[in-house]
């Protein structure tokens, strides 16, 4: 479905705080909001399942993180994912590598450097290409992670709100919840300043794009 063009001004509906995070294997919801912090998980049968750090669901087949690691592993089948958006530029880990080939799972990588203010420097290009892989549903259901879940993330799914015509208060009440006190001024700005003119066309069909 094409998009209407970004008005800054307009602010979904639904829009105030994102979905919230998707049920645990007991069929209880987490908090609202709430990222997780990589410590809690529900216990089905002998099998313990350990969302990564800052784990939360974005959109229907949408989910963000933090680095995973073995201990998420079992969590994750149980997302039964597609496919891996990776925001770093460091090479993929072996034993991430062998968890995505042994359940059949894509992998993108768009290196964006991890700097600290004030040299950050994020690629428009690395965040559009990476878009372009989220909004196809066929990626779906999809991980994106960088490090910590938290910046490169942040700034990918805060680009993803504005084509959900999230106002521009919304989209930083979610970064700054899961950047925290790193929050990053630089950041806001260029998911404020990032033209998404070139993808509003794109096809979606998000829970919350159906309006």
């Amino acid at each position: 479905m094409a998009l209407d063009a970004f008005d800054g001004e307009v602010c979904a509906a639904a829009t105030g705080s994102p979905p919230p995070p998707p049920e645990g294997v007991d069929g209880r919801l987490s908090p609202a909001g709430a990222p997780a912090n990589g410590a809690e998980g529900e216990r089905d049968g002998d099998e313990l399942f350990v969302p990564p750090l800052n784990f939360a669901m974005v959109d229907g087949g949408v989910f963000r993180s933090g680095f995973p690691n073995g201990a998420n592993f079992g969590f994750l089948q149980s997302l039964g994912l597609r496919s891996v958006i990776y925001l770093c530029p460091e090479p993929y880990p072996e034993a991430m590598n062998e968890f995505l080939k042994a359940n059949g799972i894509q992998f993108f990588q768009f290196g964006i450097e991890g700097c600290k203010e004030p040299f950050v420097n994020i690629p428009q290009e690395a965040i559009r290409e990476s878009l372009k892989v989220l909004l196809d549903v066929r990626n779906h259901p999809v991980l994106i992670h960088c490090k910590r879940g938290k910046h490169r993330t942040g700034c990918l799914v805060g680009c993803l709100r504005k084509l959900q015509r999230w106002c521009l208060s919304s989209i930083f009440d979610e970064y700054q919840r899961f950047a925290g006190t790193k929050a990053r001024v630089s950041d806001q700005r260029f998911i404020e300043l990032f033209d998404i003119s070139s993808l509003k066309h794109s096809p979606m069909s998000f829970s919350c794009l159906k309006r």
